[in-house]
């Protein structure tokens, strides 16, 4: 069986506030994004995102995508990239380095293939990964909540409704400033737990800022910090 997704990103501004969605079916995407970043580095996260949410799936991936800067450069121009350091022919470093390389180990051993669609020319797939990710810049334009998605749900698998999960206690409202980090959908091995919370905005933003910095994704990182936690208990 073949995962069939489009990814894409969008910036307001390029650079500017900035997100990035996949899209599989209305059951199964992910959105996100920035304050501030560029429409290249959306597209990129998309595939990035998509890849790590389908990291235990044993199937097969195609990935529409209407930014041929990121299928030329996982397809063809990134081991150039990597003999020379992360460095271009003009001895200058590679542009978004900490994402491709991220994306280098993330392809390692996986079956993709990407394919170039025109965008805003009524794809299908394309057009709702658009709408997610412009959604997600336009939330950060105007600092409210991003619609991030309920992530990767496998074909077959059935959902949950309002009616098998008791509902939040309406008399603990959570927080406006509360906000979710990352939803739960990075891939978890057999001998993980996936843990879900909120944290004001500030910590949030923070832990997006750091997880960038090192070049991982933020559930990575939060993840880090509770074991390094746990340890010194």
């Amino acid at each position: 069986m073949t995962i069939i997704a489009a990814a894409d990103g969008s910036a307001l501004g390029n650079p500017g506030p900035a997100g990035w969605a996949w899209y599989i079916d209305d059951t199964s995407w992910h959105a996100g994004g920035w304050k501030n970043a560029t429409n290249n580095r959306g597209e990129l996260m998309a595939v990035l995102d998509l890849l790590r949410s389908t990291a235990d799936s044993d199937d097969e991936l195609k990935i529409y995508c209407d930014s041929q800067y990121v299928i030329n450069a996982l397809t063809k121009w990134m081991p150039g990239w990597k003999r020379k350091g992360w460095k271009k022919a003009d001895g200058k470093e590679v542009l978004n380095k900490d994402l491709l390389a991220s994306l280098d180990e993330a392809l390692s051993g996986r079956t993709v293939e990407f394919e170039w669609v025109k965008g805003h020319n009524n794809h299908e797939l394309n057009e709702a990964a658009d709408d997610r990710a412009r959604a997600a810049a336009t939330a950060f334009q105007k600092g409210t909540s991003v619609p991030e998605g309920p992530g990767y749900v496998p074909a077959g698998t059935s959902t949950a409704t309002a009616d098998d999960d008791p509902a939040d206690d309406p008399t603990e409202p959570v927080a406006q400033d509360d906000v979710s980090v990352e939803p739960v959908t990075a891939a978890a091995g057999p001998d993980t737990t996936v843990v879900s919370c909120r944290v004001p905005s500030s910590v949030a933003d923070e832990l997006v800022a750091r997880a960038q910095a090192r070049g991982i994704h933020p559930q990575e990182f939060l993840a880090e910090l509770i074991g390094r936690s746990l340890e010194t208990e």
